[in-house]
């Protein structure tokens, strides 16, 4: 009996040891897999880099890259000073109360997202904590994606100052209330009207959409852009191979971006012990983001190509498949992300068209591609996966039609309001828009002590009547 005994103790022993190992390396496992996403959404930020400066004339082309390193640069202290502890703090809105999953409001904030003081354990050198620092890094990176978002939409008349102010209040500030309220397991947007966002399509893409429409409106078309009667000139980019093949570095971030959305097993923080889970606990694979995420730029790409013809808005239709189908890659069937991808693609350039027609001066498509299709998106999940669970959890609510365009209103509200309050007071303060003399000379040549072409800049040409 003793013997049995002591061979039961040790085989208890060796089970023991074997869990504790399997627990360090799906530890290892996660802190790697979200250590990963950051590297990856930084190709997202070359790519934008790329897209920008091509987009550009020549004589504005360093300006407008040195502004999408700012954006990036500027991103990360602030969203770690203030923007990583709004997400905590306020998912019930004001006063920050806690939430029911107990994972929210001030007084929990103040534990886990502060900078400095007793927090720091969690926002600092830990090795007792292996999850926090690389969490924080992809919601960074999330962050600096708004921002850079913004910047494509107003290159070559806004003040490098002035932007960099816009960039901080939107991507630390506007989009982490709607990922607050929209994303997180507590907001009222999801516990109270079921909205469900996984990819963020609205609370990412239409929030920096809508702030790039706020702040366009204040900040007023390039000159030369509309003619005396309203109609439109086309100024084209130097560079389009270099635009293209910027759209593709984003789309190739966009697998670290949606990657980034997925709650790995197993960990203290994730929702399921033995499988992945979306960041509001509902079901998720990284097969599934596999099928759907390919078929959605196959059919963004097609439906674009049938309506233009264009490389620049066949790479813009890859982008607007992956956001009109962002909010539900957990849950659509692929044949059906192919149909909402496809019919992003056909409607792009006709909303950017109309967009203009209102004397917008859009200089990428910014507020059509990720503002539009973004609302286009979350609207089009509360049609095709009403009634699926919006979280996890007994007696929930459910994503339906009229949740979803709630969330949309809300994210439009997020991004538009602070874009053209913020955009206004610099107007008035004269920090928005570089004065016409500076605009017409070319913003490289008051702006940067450097030259994009050193051997010469051939003058850019007139707008195309």
């Amino acid at each position: 009996m003793e013997e049995q005994i002591a061979e039961l103790v040790a085989k208890v022993a060796e089970l023991e040891a074997a869990s504790g190992g399997a627990k360090v390396t799906n530890t290892m496992f996660a802190e790697t897999f979200y250590y990963l996403t950051i590297p990856l959404m930084i190709i997202i930020h070359a790519g934008f880099l790329a897209y920008e400066m091509g987009a550009s004339r020549m004589k504005n082309v360093l300006s407008s890259g040195v502004k999408n390193i700012l954006a990036f640069a500027f991103m990360i202290p602030t969203f770690y000073f203030f923007g990583w502890w709004v997400y905590w703090g306020f998912p019930t809105g004001l006063p920050g109360a806690p939430g029911p999953a107990g994972i929210s409001g001030v007084e929990y904030a103040n534990a886990i997202a502060w900078g400095w003081g007793e927090s720091a354990q969690y926002m600092g050198p830990n090795i007792a904590d292996q999850a926090s620092g690389v969490f924080f890094g992809a919601f960074a990176l999330f962050a600096a994606t708004t921002a850079s978002i913004m910047s494509g939409a107003v290159i070559e008349r806004i003040q490098t100052v002035g932007f960099v102010i816009l960039a901080i209040v939107l991507g630390s500030f506007a989009w982490v209330v709607a990922a607050a309220w929209g994303w997180h397991a507590d907001g009222w947007l999801v516990t109270k009207f079921g909205v469900h966002d996984f990819g963020a399509a609205g609370l990412v893409h239409a929030v920096a959409g809508f702030f790039a429409l706020g702040v366009l409106i204040n900040l007023g078309p390039r000159i030369g852009k509309f003619n005396a009667d309203g109609s439109a000139n086309h100024i084209a980019g130097h560079n389009m191979p270099l635009t293209v093949t910027g759209l593709m570095l984003i789309i190739v971030g966009f697998w670290g971006f949606l990657m980034a959305c997925v709650i790995v097993p197993g960990e203290a923080w994730s929702w399921f012990g033995d499988k992945p889970s979306t960041i509001y606990g509902t079901p998720i694979t990284l097969s599934a983001l596999a099928f759907n995420i390919l078929m959605a730029i196959a059919g963004g790409i097609i439906g674009a190509w049938i309506m233009t013809k264009d490389p620049f808005w066949m790479m813009s239709g890859a982008l607007a498949g992956i956001i009109s189908t962002a909010s539900g890659l957990d849950i659509y069937w692929p044949a059906l992300t192919f149909i909402i991808a496809f019919s992003a693609g056909l409607i792009l350039k006709m909303c950017a068209d109309w967009l203009e027609r209102r004397g917008i001066d859009d200089a990428v498509g910014a507020v059509t591609v990720h503002g539009t299709i973004g609302l286009y998106g979350v609207i089009m999940l509360g049609i095709f996966a009403s009634g699926y669970p919006a979280l996890q959890g007994e007696g929930v609510a459910t994503i339906s039609l009229m949740g979803q365009i709630v969330g949309a209103v809300v994210f439009f509200l997020c991004g538009f309001v602070p874009g053209f309050v913020v955009s206004y007071i610099l107007k008035m303060l004269g920090m928005l828009r570089v004065p016409a003399g500076a605009e017409q000379a070319g913003m490289d040549t008051v702006k940067v002590p450097a030259q994009g072409y050193p051997e010469g800049i051939p003058a850019s040409g007139a707008p195309a009547e």
